[in-house]
């Protein structure tokens, strides 16, 4: 009988590369791989572009934690958002991962969903990967939390506002600019009876931004009446609350600002349920500028806070503290807000400038159209 094939051996897995095969392609040492991926300055510049080529046609990927007990540095940094949901959010990490990729660094991101423990569990995560500073673009942290970071001396940035310290930055948003800037669109255009809905009042941003808007219609000589003043909470759903609370009001007002799109789009959906047409009947301003404001119906006026101005910010302040590469003194870093004019600001009901029909009553036109429709079911 003829003997019985032996079976084919599977040949064995490629050999993983290592740092000794990227030194021998680029024909350096491997002392200088080492330096070049490390990012050590001191490496000569077309020594390192050859390490770099090498590593690249090598399809090499360096080992980030062999990286880190040689050079005693993680190159990570972590980033702390509020709302993943939030496109505002998801727009910032991506400014945030571009400009930290390209600087040689890798991110950590935690989603804290404004929940206390869950917030805890992401700082402790950082700590455990030894991050080497954390962009908190989150509001309302706990003061245990940050006495917990700033007790290691990791370095921090914060939006408005951040504990003293030596390894703290703030990124300084100039909330009165943009809203003043709305007010003064509303005003042009015959506004006066203008609402405002905040975000959460126990965050400094929230408070912040109620306060240009206060400030900004008494420049027009108007006191906002205090039932037009609504907390929201920054969801789509706190606008549709808040909206749904202004349309059972017996006087409405004819503009509403929003302290963030997601809180106008909420708006928005609740006034096109009840019939009410924007900005015919009512004009609606958002902020942020979120990429979605352009596409909602009718497009949204806003005023733009740019997230990769807030990214850039984020990562520059926390790269001059651990690289030393900015003077100390620099704390703050301001980041600008503008409006942007859509199409869902108009002239008020009843204004000889509006394409209506003018009414005897303008308050009250909005709000008997608003008493059949403004709760239908879903």
């Amino acid at each position: 009988m003829p003997a019985k094939k032996r079976p084919r051996q599977v040949k064995s897995e490629k050999r993983r590369l290592d740092i000794r095969d990227v030194a021998k392609h680029a024909r350096v040492s491997i002392a200088t791989v080492s330096r070049t991926i490390n990012r050590i300055p001191t490496v000569d510049k077309l020594l390192a572009e050859r390490v770099w080529k090498a590593i690249g046609e090598l399809n090499y990927f360096p080992n980030t934690q062999a990286r880190a007990l040689v050079s005693g540095r993680t190159r990570l940094l972590g980033l702390l958002i509020s709302e993943i949901t939030n496109p505002f959010f998801p727009e910032l990490i991506e400014g945030f991962e571009e400009i930290a990729v390209a600087h040689g660094y890798e991110i950590l991101i935690g989603s804290t969903n404004y929940d206390l423990a869950r917030m805890t569990s992401c700082i402790r995560r950082m700590l455990e990967r030894h991050v080497e500073g954390v962009a908190v673009m989150t509001f309302g942290i706990e003061q245990p939390l940050l006495e917990e970071l700033s007790s290691r001396d990791i370095p921090m940035v914060f939006v408005d506002s951040g504990p003293p310290g030596p390894f703290v930055r703030a990124l300084i948003v100039d909330y009165r600019k943009g809203i003043r800037e709305g007010v003064q669109h509303l005003a042009a255009l015959g506004h006066r009876r203008i609402s405002f809905v905040s975000g959460p009042l126990r965050q400094g941003s929230a408070q912040a931004r109620k306060t240009a808007f206060i400030e900004s219609m008494e420049e027009i000589g108007v006191r906002p009446a205090a039932a037009w003043l609504i907390e929201g909470d920054h969801t789509l759903e706190g606008g549709m609350h808040a909206m749904e609370r202004l349309l059972s009001l017996h006087e409405l007002p004819t503009a509403v600002m929003c302290s963030n799109d997601m809180t106008a789009i909420g708006a928005l959906r609740v006034l096109a349920r009840a019939g009410l047409r924007v900005p015919e009947d009512m004009s609606v301003i958002g902020f942020d500028d979120i990429h979605l404001a352009q596409f909602v119906y009718p497009p949204l006026t806003t005023v733009s806070m740019s997230r990769k101005d807030l990214a850039r910010g984020a990562f520059e302040s926390l790269r001059s503290i651990a690289e030393n590469v900015a003077p100390p003194q620099q704390r703050h870093w301001t980041i600008p807000t503008k409006l942007i004019v859509r199409q869902s600001t108009s002239y008020p009901p009843g204004s000889t400038l509006s394409s209506r029909t003018p009414t005897s009553k303008p308050a009250r036109t909005p709000r008997a159209r608003a008493t059949k429709t403004a709760r239908p079911k879903p």
